[in-house]
């Protein structure tokens, strides 16, 4: 067992983050789909910060030689068939064992050069997970072009923040580092772009220990497109936030739908009660039938709000377990 990088330990700590900043122990993560444009120059940038590190890209079904290129250009090149970032990271981080894991796009909009402040918090054990953080410093509002994409982004934040009470600053970035205790009991569910929100909820739902590392981003090159749909994937980002919402905070979900649907009763069986009282007749037979309706799918949703919040903690006991055997085994690598 060697020593473990800790704030009463500095020479271990200084010695992890000396090495990490050369890429030892480090796994750099590419997914790709049709960089062909770009992705030498990622590889190359990252090979020259990073020279101790291994890159691999998964190639998404690219049809534009992408493969080729990263291979000629050193990188450990996969595939993913199965269609979807989402699938494509589920894979990395399956197949992939390092100690440390940095994610990055393909794309040439991130800065090889802040691989190092992004993997150098995990070395100190100072963080589970960083975030390459565009909005702070104002580069990604300068340079991208896309303007609802800053909106997203804002609005995902905002519900984020809602729900869990916190949220980092840059929730949709594709720059990201983490430890191997995250990778290796996060269980990733989503197909698609709505990758980088799951990530970021399980970080926060889970309480693992994330900190924001500004970065300066740069749009895409010429003849370079994004597969980015801001409105169908924006709905599904904001549908994964919905169930991510319902799974892992299900007496919150349910809570709040039985008070929704509990004051829809109300507002439909008040009149009818005061009928009754008045007259002692209920001649609105369709507005009492209604109340009664809302109000016992109001009780049945609190009560699976209850029963689904009790397997939610079982489910989360497990895996706090799980983490303590990935960093058990970990400590005699």
């Amino acid at each position: 067992m060697t020593d473990i990088a800790t704030t009463s330990n500095p020479a271990a700590t200084a010695e992890a983050v000396a090495a990490v900043r050369r890429g030892e122990g480090v796994a750099v993560l590419i997914p790709c789909y049709n960089e062909a444009v770009t992705i030498a120059k990622v590889v190359g940038d990252f090979r020259a910060v990073l020279p101790a590190a291994t890159l691999y890209v998964y190639d998404n079904n690219s049809t534009d030689g992408t493969a080729a290129i990263a291979a000629a250009a050193g990188a450990v090149v996969r595939r993913e068939s199965r269609q979807g970032k989402g699938n494509v990271v589920r894979s990395m981080f399956r197949d992939i064992d390092a100690d440390y894991y940095l994610m990055v796009d393909g794309d040439d909009t991130y800065p090889a050069e802040a691989a190092g402040d992004l993997l150098a918090p995990i070395a100190a054990d100072e963080a589970d997970m960083t975030v390459g953080d565009r909005i702070s410093n104002g580069s990604y509002g300068a340079e991208n072009e896309r303007p609802f994409h800053g909106f997203g982004n804002n609005l995902v934040r905002r519900l984020i923040r809602l729900i869990y009470g916190y949220a980092f600053e840059d929730v949709m970035t594709g720059y990201r580092a983490f430890s191997r205790a995250f990778v290796k009991t996060m269980p990733v569910m989503s197909e698609g772009f709505q990758i980088e929100t799951e990530v970021s909820i399980w970080a926060v739902d889970r309480r693992w220990r994330v900190a924001d590392v500004p970065i300066v981003y740069r749009d895409r090159p010429e003849g370079s497109e994004s597969k980015l749909s801001t409105f169908t994937d924006g709905m599904l980002v904001i549908a994964a936030i919905a169930s991510l919402f319902r799974d892992y905070r299900p007496m919150a979900f349910f809570g709040w739908l039985a008070v929704v649907l509990g004051l829809c009763g109300l507002a439909a069986g008040v009149p009818v009660i005061g009928e009754y009282l008045d007259s002692g007749y209920v001649s609105r037979l369709p507005s009492a039938v209604l109340a009664v309706a809302f109000m016992l799918t109001a009780a049945l949703s609190l009560t699976a709000g209850l029963i689904l919040d009790t397997v939610a903690k079982s489910h989360r006991r497990q895996w706090e377990m799980s983490v303590y055997r990935v960093m058990e085994a970990d400590r005699w690598r």
